[in-house]
């Protein structure tokens, strides 16, 4: 798998990493949903949490987001850094762990390089010859 999928060890992700980031992924997906955010900057956007990404020790959940149709997406970041601590209460209520990790937002850009790999895969240069 890629670069993206590995920890900090360099290594793949620990079963227990990947079922953590899973369970915080779903809970998000769900407050999200709700849309029931108070930060004008969330207020109407639908958000979507294609992956959480775990800290080996599972203290740091790296969440990636994308807004629906990519806009504002810097902005959408920084509100969500700022809700973190309501939304990571509001995660407390929803899922059972011994400590709740700290969440921290990035904008998923796996989108983008799937569109660039396919518009590669698509030109006359880089096609196979018949």
């Amino acid at each position: 798998m890629g670069k993206r999928f590995q920890t900090e060890r360099g290594g793949a992700p620990s079963q227990r990493q990947l079922r953590v980031g899973e369970v915080i992924r779903h809970a998000l997906s769900d407050i999200l949903a709700r849309g029931d955010m108070r930060d004008p900057d969330l207020s109407g956007l639908v958000i979507t949490v294609p992956e959480v990404r775990m800290s080996p020790d599972l203290k740091i959940a790296t969440v990636f987001v994308m807004p629906l149709g990519g806009e504002g997406q810097d902005r959408v970041v920084k509100a969500l850094a700022r809700e973190a601590p309501t939304l990571r209460r509001e995660i407390a209520h929803g899922i059972t762990l011994k400590f709740l990790p700290e969440l921290r937002f990035r904008l998923d850009t796996s989108f983008e390089e799937a569109g660039r790999i396919d518009a590669l895969l698509a030109s006359q240069d880089h096609r196979r010859p018949s």
